[in-house]
């Protein structure tokens, strides 16, 4: 049953908005609120780069980011290196997927990338799609299944996994199984920490054990 579910379908490029407003149930956030915070995080400059120039929407992950700080919830990269087994779901309020997606002109695609927001979210003790461009949320299943569907996304190198939860979890870091040692190996092997830098990059240094290529298009 999907009737009980708020989902937003696309509108111009505003996958970001709609992930917002899908995340969190109802329609939180405006074109105007997310225009507003592109100004606060960049006042000072002509083209803000955090939007679309053309004012269409096509908003960064600092913007997301900031966004959730606002209702006391952080985004949390998932690094693709680790088992999603770890993750405690029940602590977690849900997940944005960025994933690749074509430019198109009708019916005719263009030879140019962009980049896509889509919301993961459990409801009704159950785990849905809520991507816009979707005519309906999708059901992908219990956690079994769901941690199956995001290993599945998460092994394609062009798409990255955000685990939103609020900010006393993201603390206290309770968003991951106590046992988990993830950290302790990567530390070992010298492997640095993914880091968003001010240039609305996602940036992982330089290690034989990234799979991650930390270029522009990674963030839209």
């Amino acid at each position: 049953m999907t009737g009980s579910i708020y989902h937003e379908r696309q509108m111009k490029e505003l996958c970001a908005l709609h992930a917002l407003n899908n995340l969190f149930q109802h329609r939180e956030y405006n074109k105007q609120d997310l225009d507003e915070i592109c100004y606060g995080l960049s006042p000072d400059v002509w083209i803000n780069p955090h939007k679309s120039l053309l004012g269409l929407g096509n908003y960064d992950i600092n913007v997301i980011m900031a966004a959730l700080q606002r209702k006391n919830c952080e985004a949390i990269w998932f690094d693709k290196r680790r088992d999603p087994r770890c993750l405690m779901l029940n602590n977690i309020s849900g997940f944005i997927l960025n994933v690749p997606t074509e430019y198109k002109f009708g019916f005719v695609s263009l030879p140019l990338k962009k980049r896509h927001w889509i919301t993961l979210k459990k409801l009704n003790g159950y785990y849905y799609n809520l991507d816009s461009k979707l005519d309906a949320p999708y059901y992908i299943g219990n956690n079994d299944e769901f941690i199956e569907y995001i290993k599945d996304q998460i092994n394609c190198k062009d798409k990255e996994l955000f685990i939103v939860v609020t900010r006393e979890i993201s603390n206290n870091q309770n968003w991951l199984e106590k046992n988990d040692n993830f950290d302790k190996k990567m530390k070992k092997n010298n492997c640095d920490e993914l880091v968003i830098n001010d240039d609305d990059k996602i940036i992982k240094n330089e290690s034989k054990d990234s799979n991650y290529s930390g270029d522009n298009e990674g963030t839209r």
